[in-house]
């Protein structure tokens, strides 16, 4: 897993798609590694297992007004959306980032645009509700955060999952 020039990645060969070679994890906030403006119990250890992996990135539109003491439990500065059009805004993240070596984690209806565009969407079930249109979009549906993030732990559990 990584190229000869030591970009740390993920790298998946599966059956029936194109090959992946994933550098960044594009990751919502509220419903996905928050609930009510509180970070979700051990997201900073699996985030920081990650990081030698993926380039972590937060996106959020900061419902709750807590995104700051969050941005400093994790060490991450995450990317605020302006109020209005927040799936367009999220896609577009996406985009610039290179779509083709992202992995998102969403779960919510401004969450669709972004699990489509990215390389591997992946739609958690969460304790706020998954909206069926993140569901539609994703590749994968888990039962939550830690679950995804395991599935990029163990890359292999994506290949059989997704393989034709």
């Amino acid at each position: 897993m990584g190229l000869d020039y030591n970009i740390c990645m993920i790298e998946l060969n599966i059956p029936g798609r194109t090959r992946m070679q994933l550098v960044h994890l594009v990751c919502d906030v509220n419903g996905t590694l928050a609930v009510d403006g509180r970070l979700l119990e051990s997201i900073g250890r699996s985030l920081s297992r990650l990081a030698d992996r993926l380039t972590i990135h937060l996106v959020t539109a900061d419902t709750q007004g807590k995104q700051a003491e969050i941005d400093r439990l994790l060490g991450l500065t995450a990317v605020r959306l302006q109020p209005g059009n927040e799936p367009a805004q999220k896609a577009e993240y996406i985009r610039s980032l290179g779509a083709k070596s992202v992995v998102a984690i969403g779960q919510g209806a401004n969450d669709a645009l972004m699990l489509k565009e990215a390389a591997l969407g992946i739609a958690i079930l969460s304790r706020e509700g998954t909206a069926v249109s993140a569901l539609q979009a994703a590749d994968i549906l888990v039962p939550d955060i830690q679950t995804a993030f395991e599935l990029l732990e163990k890359p292999l559990r994506i290949l059989a999952t997704l393989r034709a």
